[in-house]
């Protein structure tokens, strides 16, 4: 932790529930730029772009713009730039993130009824009806490729813990008979777009997560110190039967300054 130069930080769940700032964040994550240390907000949320999130955020008193957000969307259109350049897609997703598909060729799902190329899972809500994971089904059998933003399988609002893609993923993967590519966390590909942002390297970031594995534990295999927060999604028999231990773990995030703090008078 001595050598500590910036923090990829969550946002759903340890910043704020369902938008809200959880308390002591604000003030932790001005403490925290005050310090010098670097910031990335690193979140797999795809109901919102860049900009919505920043405005947000900033509304709720938080210094962030939209520069300093990571997003499973935008690493998806770099992904796919990349490895399916030109493909037409079909997105599957609760919310309007186009904006930040830069370059991705999303097709109109009223059309002709064309095969994608590619079809692209995000962040599940009303839209994750019969008739539409039916119709990705089809189209995965028809040869289309599975990308997916996430593996999330909940997260917490203020009306508690709710179902999320990972969990309609799991069953198109299993009836389909293939695997998701996964471009946001876990993705090692994902926190290294982050810390190539910032202009650090593994060891030289902390990562602070409320998923144990998705956030955390996926960050120490990348190298990044892991900081798991007992806040947002957290629950103790999550944390129990994780697949490792995370780095460090704190109530909140309002204790992250005192814990890197710390670090820097070792």
């Amino acid at each position: 932790m001595e050598s500590v130069r910036a923090v990829l930080i969550d946002i759903d769940g340890v910043l704020t529930v369902s938008w809200e700032p959880l308390p002591g964040a604000v003030d932790a994550l001005r403490e925290i730029r005050e310090a010098g240390w670097g910031v990335a907000l690193v979140t797999n949320t795809t109901s919102r772009t860049r900009a919505s999130i920043a405005g947000t955020l900033r509304g709720a008193g938080f210094p962030v713009s939209a520069e300093d957000i990571l997003t499973a969307p935008a690493v998806t259109a770099a992904y796919l730039a990349e490895h399916c350049p030109g493909a037409r897609c079909t997105l599957l997703n609760s919310g309007d993130i186009r904006e930040d598909l830069d370059g991705v060729t999303v097709l109109d799902e009223a059309g002709s009824g064309a095969v994608p190329d590619v079809v692209i899972v995000g962040g599940a809500g009303p839209e994750f009806d019969y008739a539409a994971l039916n119709r990705a089904f089809g189209q995965l059998q028809r040869g289309a490729r599975l990308v997916a933003m996430h593996r999330n399988l909940y997260w917490r609002t203020d009306e508690g813990l709710q179902l999320d893609s990972g969990a309609f993923l799991i069953g198109l993967e299993q009836a389909a008979r293939t695997e998701a590519e996964i471009t946001g966390k876990p993705s090692r590909a994902f926190f290294e777009a982050a810390l190539a942002r910032l202009g650090v390297g593994a060891e030289e970031a902390v990562m602070v997560g409320d998923d144990i594995e998705s956030d955390v534990l996926a960050a120490q295999r990348a190298g990044v110190t892991g900081v798991l927060v007992r806040t947002g999604k957290y629950l103790p028999e999550t944390h129990r039967a994780a697949t490792g231990t995370p780095d460090h773990v704190i109530d909140s995030f309002a204790d992250l300054p005192g814990l890197l703090r710390g670090a820097a008078l070792q």
